[in-house]
């Protein structure tokens, strides 16, 4: 297939792109490589994919509509993976209308571009930030998403609302994905592995919010990238059993659905650390302090629908994780 994947040179776009290429498919990557975190580590990342011919690199903002239009106007992609957005809890805080533009304004583009290119499969990055003030957990899909406590989460919860108009009035498929807490190699670098492992390596203090009492359903980016291809070859359809009077929040009677894609397990975020010490050899120095504003204590992902639809399973477990992206670290900036 030829497939459009946005955020291209971001961590999970890089992942998915690299899989898709070595599975055979034709990559389009758009990026807009903006300056969030080092453009450096995204070029680094361009520079593998550009290795394979199959893989063609589009320099483009999602919220460029004259752009967006282009693009699609002059390429017929079977399916588009939507992994661009201004991403970060914590930086809606201080900076909104970077995620208004990129991840509303752009998300259009998307949509429209899948429309007018007749564009078969939609699929597109949400968050477990969404489940924002839900308490039951594990949180499953079927839960209620109407409490954000984020504008990106609320952005988020935007995109699902839009993907379904759009399944409705114009018939294309979507699919959105509710990931949790991606960790790995080529990381991004404001994720708190990332900034525990350079914090610890150069003897600085770590922080470590909530006093500690967190804990996260860390999900490691190849498990991730498995449930993507999953979802790309299982195509949605409208849900049969789909009743209006007491309706699912995940799924339609139009070829629309959401899916949790995760480890399925809560990790206290002590013990990620101490996994981290362990893997380095260096034993941390703790800076406790509060719950940050717009943080959860725990997040932890129901994922019997992911499953049941392409057989995923979260393979990979936090040691063996942590232990790659240490290796990767240690290799990419030679320390």
């Amino acid at each position: 297939m030829h497939i459009l994947v946005t955020g291209a040179a971001g961590f999970i776009g890089f992942h998915t792109s690299r899989r898709l290429l070595a599975l055979g498919h034709q990559v389009t990557g758009l990026d807009n490589l903006n300056d969030y975190y080092d453009p450096k580590l995204k070029e680094a990342r361009l520079d593998l994919l550009r290795e394979s011919s199959s893989f063609r690199f589009e320099k483009l903002d999602l919220a460029d509509r004259a752009g967006m239009e282009a693009l699609f106007a002059s390429n017929s992609f079977d399916t588009v993976v939507n992994l661009a957005a201004q991403a970060g809890v914590r930086n809606s805080l201080t900076h909104p209308h970077q995620y208004t533009e990129s991840n509303i304004t752009g998300f259009l583009n998307v949509l429209e571009g899948c429309r007018h290119s007749g564009v078969d499969h939609l699929v597109f990055a949400s968050t477990s930030s969404v489940y924002g003030k839900e308490g039951s957990m594990p949180f499953h899909e079927g839960q209620s998403v109407n409490h954000p406590i984020t504008l990106y989460a609320a952005t988020k919860k935007a995109n699902e609302m839009m993907a379904h108009s759009y399944s409705h009035l114009f018939g294309f498929r979507t699919t959105g994905l509710r990931f949790f807490t991606v960790y790995g190699p080529w990381g991004r670098p404001d994720m708190a592995l990332f900034l525990f492992t350079k914090a610890i390596l150069a003897g600085e203090p770590i922080k470590v919010f909530n006093h500690g009492d967190m804990s996260r359903d860390f999900t490691y980016v190849d498990d991730i990238v498995a449930g993507i291809i999953g979802v790309i070859d299982h195509s949605t359809e409208p849900n049969p059993d789909w009743d209006a009077n007491h309706p699912d929040p995940a799924s339609s009677d139009v070829p629309y659905r959401v899916l949790n894609i995760g480890n399925g397990s809560q990790v206290q975020l002590t013990d990620f650390i101490d996994a981290l010490e362990s893997e380095l050899g260096i034993p941390s120095k703790r800076e406790m302090l509060p719950m940050q504003p717009g943080d959860v204590s725990a997040t932890f992902a129901n994922t019997d629908r992911l499953h049941a639809l392409c057989g995923y399973q979260s393979k990979t477990g936090v040691p063996e994780g942590i232990r790659e992206f240490v290796r990767w670290y240690r290799d990419y900036y030679g320390v």
